[in-house]
Parts: structure tokens; sequence; C-alpha cells
């Protein structure tokens, strides 16, 4: 029973990951806007480090790009880079939801059973939370090389052509990284990936819960598809307002490149949180937060509805 419940979750993830990462890399685009500009490339700064006083006072009133949104961003994508380029990196999503997802569904399935109360056959609110929490946790840890890996091969389109990494797949994009920045370059942001994860399952998988429960106690729906739509889209807008600063704080950590002898732009999750917030505001931490809840909410209804199909056809195994 314990690996039904992985298998369930593995297939679901993967669903539902294939289908929305357009909006994923969308996502990902637009939360790494302003973090980067053309007239500090020579310099290899980040616009994060812009608050130090420069002694060069001649880039100081350049002009700032303006930020767009994500129908502009998508559109961008397409003229400049291709259709195909929507779906760059989709080899290093199955891969992550192969190792995280699949993991993160099939731990909590399985704590849930074990907690769950056999007389009133329900469970707390409090132990849905503190299993996702474990679940996403230890997903994450196991699933954090090809997060790294998405990040870049999404992020990779919006560089100059001479600095783009290029990898051809999710294996040649690990390859490289272990080769050229070390074996630990693969647990870059290893930190964020897993409070995020943690955050995510906690908020995603106890909400469905949650909200599938209430449905069904109070008679507003039946067990079927409207309350599988209902009680997955409401969590996933749960999901994508706790995780949205983590997750921006995440990709940059992820996607910074480290010039051999060059101290690296950020110094850690807490540095550079700080320099973008100094730098951009402080809501520049929900930087993209309209393809993430776009993405979320979507990719929450895929996952369980998926998962509730799969499970009706696995329920005699």
């Amino acid at each position: 029973m314990g690996v039904k419940g992985f298998v369930e979750g593995g297939i679901a993830s993967i669903i539902a990951g294939c289908s929305t990462h357009p909006l994923d890399l969308i996502k990902v685009r637009m939360q790494l806007q302003g973090e980067a500009s053309a007239s500090v490339q020579t310099q290899t700064l980040r616009p994060a480090l812009a608050f130090h006083p420069p002694n060069n006072t001649t880039n100081a009133h350049a002009p700032v790009a303006p930020r767009v949104g994500p129908v502009a961003v998508g559109v961008r994508i397409v003229q400049q880079e291709g259709v195909a380029a929507l779906f760059s990196g989709i080899s290093a999503t199955v891969l992550r939801q192969t190792l995280y997802s699949t993991t993160r569904m099939g731990l909590y399935d399985m704590l849930k059973k074990k907690w769950t109360d056999p007389n009133t056959k329900n469970m707390p609110l409090g132990k849905k939370i503190v299993a996702g929490l474990i679940a996403g946790g230890i997903g994450a840890a196991v699933g954090n090389p090809a997060d790294v890996a998405m990040v870049r091969m999404q992020a990779d389109g919006r560089l100059p052509a001479a600095q783009r990494r290029n990898y051809k797949s999710v294996v040649d994009a690990i390859t490289q990284m272990s080769k050229n920045e070390g074996v630990t370059s693969l647990w870059r942001g290893s930190s964020l990936t897993v409070n995020r994860a943690m955050l995510v399952t906690a908020s995603q998988l106890a909400s469905y819960d949650e909200f599938k429960e209430m449905i069904l106690g109070k008679g507003l729906m039946k067990d079927g598809l409207g309350t599988h739509v209902t009680a997955s889209f409401a969590a996933g807008f749960v999901a994508a307002v706790v995780t949205n600063p983590v997750d921006v704080i995440k990709t940059r950590v992820m996607n910074m490149k480290v010039e051999p002898g060059a101290a690296p732009p950020y110094n850690g999750a807490l540095d550079c949180a700080m320099k973008t917030i100094k730098a951009e505001g402080p809501m520049a931490l929900y930087k993209g937060f309209i393809p993430t809840i776009s993405r979320q909410g979507p990719f929450t209804i895929v996952l369980f509805v998926t998962l509730e199909q799969v499970r009706k056809l696995l329920k005699d195994f």
C-alpha cells in the first residue's frame, strides 16, 4: 500500500508538471526581471547590488527596463525564441516530478494513513500540516539537482547568446554542473528548495484535504469532479500566497552565475532577500505572482483531479 501511494502521486505529478510547464517557465522569467541590466554586464554585477553607491555615476540615471506581464513575457519568448522555447527544460521537469513530487506525495500518503483516526476517519489539520512539512522537506532534498537544472534551462533564453549555458538535456545540465562547478552545485539553494517544498506540500496537500472534507461535510457538493476542482484550486491559491517569496529567492540563487575568482552575487538566501528588497522593494518578493497562481491553480487542479482518477484505476491493486 505504501508503494501504491508513491506510484499514484508520481503519475499525477508528472502529468501536472508537463501540462503546466510553459506557465512555470514564464513565472521563472518574470521572477528574474530586474535582476540583470545591460548597463552593468561589463561589471559582472546584478542590479540587486545597485544599492551600493557607485564610484562612477555615469550610469546612475540609466533607464531601467520596464517590467512586463505574463502574457507579454510569453509572447516575447515565442517571438524571440520560438514556440518550442516554452518547453525549455521539460526533461528536467519530468525528472524533478519523478524524484521530488513522487517522494512527497508518497510520504504524505503514508503519514496520512498512519495518523488518521481509525474511528472518525479524519486527520486533524495540525497533523496534515506536519505531514506535509516532513514529506516536502525529504522530497526536495531528493529532487534538488533536477530543480537546479530546470531553473537554469528555463532561464537560459533570457541571457545574451554568448552567456547561455545551452544545456542539451537535464542529464547534460547535471553533468556540466558537476564537472564545471563541482557536485555541490547540484544542491545550490537546497535550503530554499527544502523550505519552499515544505511550505508548498503543507499548504497544498493539507489545504486540499481540508477544503475537500469541508465541502463534503457541509453537503455543498458530492464527491466528484466539481469537488476536486474546487478544493484543488483553493489549495493552489493558498500555496501560491505562502510560497511566492521563497520561490523568487530560490530562483535567483539557483540561477546566479559565479565567475571564476569573483565573489558570488549572493551569499546565501538571506543575503539575496535583503539585496532584492533594498534594490527593488519588498513587493519584488511577489514578482511573478500572477503566473505563479496561473500556474499553481491549473497545476494543483490537474494534480489532484488526475490523482483521484488514478486512485480509482488502481483501487483494486
